[in-house]
């Protein structure tokens, strides 16, 4: 397997407004935060183009969510297409909280050209992507384990990353990151906080 930086992703769900990310942003853009460390930001969809206003360039940021189509009639949704129109390179996918909260199956079909897209797909068992598109085409990191459909077949593609999601703190990152087979962390409440820096730094 090739050598690839340490992940850490923030989810930060459906929290958050225009002065509370500003003040996340100063805080993470003044922090020292290991150069050896992807960053990524997970903002609500009306915070995208904000959030990635206020972050430096080396904290990505990700959508919490996408649908499969690039536009149409699907009130309430937005696409991949106009996510990579903000500037937004990342998008969380099969989050368990859109299956169990939402009913979302566990089947996530992606019909568009996703190049330059990283998708996250942070489920605790594998999740079966549906595409239209080459695999080569996908260009992407991705978390967790995937399935590929094509050619009428489904295809395991390659685990680029392991990552932790759950209960990962500044107090227990250090101890976790520190174990055989973990490339990172996807966090949720403490990426809200001043923690979430000690978080980053885990491996340095």
């Amino acid at each position: 397997m090739t050598s690839r930086k340490f992940f850490v992703g923030g989810n930060w769900k459906l929290n958050g407004d225009k002065k509370s990310i500003e003040e996340l942003a100063n805080t993470l853009n003044n922090a020292k935060l290991n150069p050896d460390t992807e960053v990524v930001c997970g903002a609500p969809s009306i915070y995208l183009d904000y959030a990635r206003s206020k972050l430096n360039p080396n904290i990505d940021v990700a959508a919490q969510n996408c649908y499969k189509v690039a536009k149409g009639a699907f009130t309430g949704e937005i696409s991949p297409a106009m996510i990579k129109d903000c500037g937004i390179k990342w998008v969380i996918l099969g989050h368990s909280e859109r299956r169990h909260v939402f009913g979302e199956s566990d089947e996530v079909t992606l019909c568009f050209n996703a190049k330059k897209m990283y998708i996250l797909s942070p489920l605790q068992q594998q999740i079966q992507i549906s595409s239209t598109i080459q695999i080569s085409d996908l260009c992407c990191y991705i978390y967790i384990y995937i399935y590929i459909y094509k050619n009428n077949l489904w295809s395991k593609c390659h685990c680029l990353w392991s990552t932790i999601s759950g209960s990962v703190t500044g107090g227990t990152c250090k101890e976790l990151a520190s174990q055989k087979d973990v490339d990172g962390f996807l966090v949720g409440g403490a990426s809200l906080k001043p923690e979430f820096i000690e978080i980053i730094n885990a491996k340095a």
